[in-house]
């Protein structure tokens, strides 16, 4: 460690910051690759099925939830279905646009395991309003 001795620091440093999970993960865009949606912020998909998911402790609800197979890289992945009886909506084989819950990290929100998405679209109709009956399903 003498007075010359920077450059031989800096270059330490640089080697070892690579055993760093976080610092590695972000060099190598791993976020990006590994995520289904890739850079864009919401995505068109097909219903395969519906299912309920068990809420984590201490709530005791079934989260209506639908598996998704998206059309650009026909990824399968769950997405939650928001709203009163709003699964009644969503049947196999519709066209439904999907986006990020937002959760802290890009993970699960509240109390829904392993759920990153939500349905927002059925067929171009916005959900919201299908729920509270402004609207009716459209036709495919």
């Amino acid at each position: 460690m003498g007075l010359l001795n920077a450059r031989k620091l800096v270059k330490k440093r640089a080697k070892f910051r690579w055993s760093n999970k976080k610092y590695n993960a972000r060099m190598k865009n791993l976020k990006i690759k590994s995520d289904p949606l890739g850079r864009s912020s919401q995505a068109k998909g097909i219903v395969i099925s519906k299912f309920q998911k068990e809420a984590a402790q201490p709530n005791s609800a079934m989260r209506k939830c639908c598996k998704v197979q998206l059309v650009k890289n026909s990824i399968q992945i769950g997405a939650f279905i928001p709203g009163n009886l709003a699964q009644r909506f969503i049947d196999e084989h519709d066209e439904v646009i999907i986006e990020r819950i937002g959760g802290k990290q890009g993970r699960s929100k509240g109390d829904i395991r392993g759920i990153r998405f939500r349905v927002i679209k059925v067929n171009d109709q916005p959900l919201r309003r299908l729920v509270k009956g402004k609207i009716e399903k459209g036709r495919r």
